[in-house]
């Protein structure tokens, strides 16, 4: 069996690095991927995906991007459920193996 996502997507927001109740450092990376295709009214979708980070890479990730960086995200699909309003929910969610910054928004602005 084979359970691995590349993906490659804009921050949508910065990150910060929290401490989950066992004690290690976690972070959530919101992407926005546009798709590439056009929608039936002309339009580009975009899908936001959440990848959470762990420890080096939750550190690293949230020094040294910021909102609006380009990144590759290397992981496995995980599912989960929450309890959300009284319901079970399924969420599905990317656990990152490893994060790869392309480019900054800066380096965007300066080409």
């Amino acid at each position: 069996m084979l359970n691995q996502v590349v993906l490659v997507g804009r921050l949508t927001r910065n990150i910060s690095v929290n401490k989950s109740n066992k004690g290690f450092k976690v972070a959530t990376v919101s992407l926005a991927i546009p798709r590439s295709f056009k929608n039936s009214e002309g339009i580009y979708d975009t899908d936001f995906v959440d990848c959470i980070a762990f420890d080096t890479i939750a550190e690293n990730t949230s020094e040294y991007c910021h909102k609006g960086d380009i990144v590759g995200v290397k992981g496995r699909i995980q599912s989960r459920i929450i309890e959300k309003d009284g319901k079970n929910e399924n969420i599905m969610e990317i656990i990152c193996e490893k994060i790869t910054f392309l480019s900054s928004k800066k380096e965007d602005k300066a080409n």
